[in-house]
């Protein structure tokens, strides 16, 4: 069985502070949130948590819907602006959630699009 793999990457902003002994990470855009006891931590968790979220929604079929409720809409080229030249509010950073996916490539119902 030969295996296809790729990946997406999602850039999403977090805003990460301190509560008590603990680091709190929220994505306010898709309503996630995490904690840790270092920044790093609470980094570390919330980028996992996104990915677990994304990947149940993809799992029960529902991220376009998901995506849409929570205002997304894809663009192409140049309407979209390089997150780069985004300035955030306060103290949200984008982070990177990488979503790894597998496919078997002698599957007969394999995408056909």
């Amino acid at each position: 069985m030969e295996t296809i793999r790729g990946e997406m990457n999602i850039q999403l902003p977090v805003r990460i502070g301190r509560e008590d002994d603990y680091f709190v990470a929220f994505c306010p855009a898709l309503d996630v949130g995490s904690q840790g006891r270092t920044e790093k931590e609470a980094r570390d968790n919330i980028v996992e948590a996104l990915a677990l979220f994304i990947i149940s929604c993809m799992e029960r079929g529902t991220l376009d819907e998901v995506l849409r409720a929570c205002g997304f809409k894809p663009t192409l080229g140049s309407a979209a602006e390089p997150l780069s030249s985004v300035t955030l509010p306060g103290h949200e950073e984008y982070v990177n959630v990488p979503i790894h996916l597998l496919a078997n490539s002698r599957d007969p119902k394999r995408c056909h699009a």
